[in-house]
């Protein structure tokens, strides 16, 4: 059996659709029980069964788990870069991760969990994945902070050597739907176009970057999964990586591919951007994709365009959805 966590959430779902494309059915899917609005992402999934998240935890700390657990694969977290609540955060992003990545250490189960790349904060310090090398990193809000934390003492503690943790980019893809101002500007741009034929991006207030030249490293949630996949049928591959496209592209790129997948001639406008963003704006993400690489893991990336296509056509304008 493989449990995934955050199995209502955005990639928790989609790695469900995966395994389930690959025929595996034997999933235990934990999320919060009453967590509002993510009931579609579970929809027509096909699993052993669902698992309240405190349920789910408490028997993990009593030891009352059923075994028979191959692998758990723990993308549940308090995902909001906004959450300023510390103590929340503590407890959902580090304690909980503890917990899971404990018991699977003493019990012989594999794991694999989301990092984020929140933590490489404006990238002054570089978007390396060598675990040696993150100690100067620092992120620009308490969940990139959480996520960190939780980073330093797995390595601290030499867990990094029997776990994998995935340093996920800007994910877009399918399954995103609930998530509102988390959600991927790939889907916000195609609600917005679809309802007014034209989306707004901030203004650049950097002189090395035109208005909507502010680069990103946006990976498709396929992609995404095909890697967690392939972690899943290597076991000995631990450490952190970088989970991202390795190129960056501009919004003006990702507004383009958008409008090209709609059919839809391109209408962008450029609005002022909130002072209380702008000294912490990030003007260039990329993920370095050589140690992954290193690690044996050779199928290619989407491209922009590859992936938007994909998502839009299939997903958000077709009726005939499939994986």
């Amino acid at each position: 059996m493989i449990v995934v966590t955050g199995a209502a959430g955005f990639i928790g779902s989609a790695f469900i659709a995966k395994l389930n494309a690959e025929g595996l059915t034997d999933i235990l899917a934990v999320d919060a029980a009453d967590a509002p609005g993510r009931e579609p992402n579970l929809a027509n999934k096909r699993i052993r069964g669902f698992e309240d998240k405190s349920a789910f935890i408490n028997q993990i700390t009593s030891d009352k788990l059923s075994r028979g657990i191959e692998a758990i694969v723990h993308m549940g977290a308090c995902s909001a870069t906004t959450e300023r609540n510390v103590e929340y955060l503590r407890q959902n992003n580090i304690e909980y991760t503890r917990e899971l990545a404990r018991y699977c250490l003493s019990n012989q189960i594999r794991f694999i969990y989301a990092s984020s790349a929140a933590t490489y904060g404006d990238g002054a310090h570089g978007y390396s994945d060598d675990e040696r090398t993150i100690d100067a990193l620092k992120p620009l809000n308490p969940y990139g902070d959480s996520k960190q934390i939780f980073d330093l003492w797995a390595r601290d503690n030499g867990l990094l050597n029997s776990i994998a943790g995935l340093k996920f980019f800007n994910v877009y893809g399918p399954y995103e739907y609930y998530e509102g101002v988390m959600a991927s500007i790939a889907w916000k741009a195609f609600n917005t176009i679809k309802a007014t034929g034209s989306f707004s991006l901030f203004k650049s207030y950097h002189p090395k970057y035109k208005d909507g030249e502010q680069m990103r490293d946006f990976v498709y949630v396929k992609d995404c999964c095909d890697v967690m996949w392939w972690l899943l049928k290597n076991p000995s591959v631990n450490g952190l990586y970088n989970v991202g496209s390795g190129r960056a592209r501009s919004w003006n790129d990702l507004l383009a591919a958008v409008f090209k997948a709609m059919e839809l001639p391109e209408n962008i406008k450029y609005i002022e951007m909130p002072e209380s963003l702008r000294n912490q704006y990030q003007y260039f993400t990329e993920a370095p994709m050589s140690k992954l690489r290193s690690a044996g893991y050779t199928k290619p990336m989407s491209s922009l365009e590859e992936g938007v296509s994909n998502y839009i056509r299939q997903h958000l304008l077709s009726s005939d959805k499939h994986w």
